[in-house]
């Protein structure tokens, strides 16, 4: 019986998967961006490693993570899938930072001068840069963390500056508006201040935006990486 609803869980996972890749691929067309230019980070908090464990069977390698030890343990347990990428997409607390700087591959929250040295800091000599994006809160709400763009240039030239991180571009998790067309208006000058971050350093490339519900206005606003949870990987399951 074990064996039959694991099954069912990976099926369920893979298909789920591939009309999620399929709406990622049809909306790159629609755009008239080029195919493969919007990568997909499957957001699997909360979920047991057996769900990533078929996503990574159906060909999905990149993953994310909101709770710290659960990210930890789960890369731990899921050791020898080599090829994984782990992306850290919640917020950091000063006293877990070290775990992150030792067992993450990406950073996408980034918001702050003193988690950024941290993470330098912090992070193995013998490992590569930690990869980072720095965190935007472009629609003002008081409850989102992220910086506001008039503060951008200034953490850009200080994570620069920190030889353990890679800057490799923007994210941001704006409130969810009633139209395609406003959310792309909310989404237009990140996607500026992105556009003319990457004519100054060829390793800013990642324009981390969209999520289920605002896949599109976020395709057509130039995003590069989506983060979908629940449309992989079904209702959360919370701690």
């Amino acid at each position: 019986m074990a064996l039959e609803v694991i099954s069912d869980e990976s099926e369920s996972i893979k298909s789920s998967l591939t009309r999620v890749i399929q709406q990622i691929d049809q909306l790159e067309k629609s755009c008239e961006r080029p195919s493969g230019s919007v990568q997909l980070l499957a957001v699997s908090k909360t979920k047991p490693v057996t769900a990533i464990e078929a996503a990574y069977q159906a060909g999905q390698r990149l993953f994310g993570e909101n709770y710290v030890q659960e990210a930890v343990e789960k890369r731990q347990t899921l050791s020898h899938l080599t090829d994984v990428e782990w992306h850290f997409i919640g917020p950091i607390q000063s006293n877990k930072s070290r775990l992150i700087a030792e067992n993450m591959d990406w950073v996408h929250t980034i918001d702050r001068e003193k988690i950024a040295r941290r993470l330098s800091e912090q992070r193995p000599v013998t490992f590569p840069p930690l990869n980072v994006c720095i965190q935007l809160n472009i629609s003002g709400e008081e409850s989102k963390a992220g910086i506001e763009l008039s503060q951008l240039n200034a953490l850009v030239e200080l994570v620069r500056q920190l030889p353990n991180l890679c800057l490799r571009g923007l994210m941001a998790i704006p409130a969810p508006q009633q139209s395609e067309a406003q959310q792309c208006a909310i989404y237009e000058p990140l996607a500026h201040a992105f556009l003319e971050l990457s004519k100054t350093d060829s390793m800013i490339d990642t324009l981390s935006i969209g999520m289920s519900g605002d896949m599109p206005a976020a395709i057509a606003s130039g995003s590069t990486m989506v983060r979908v949870g629940t449309a992989i990987f079904g209702a959360r399951n919370y701690l």
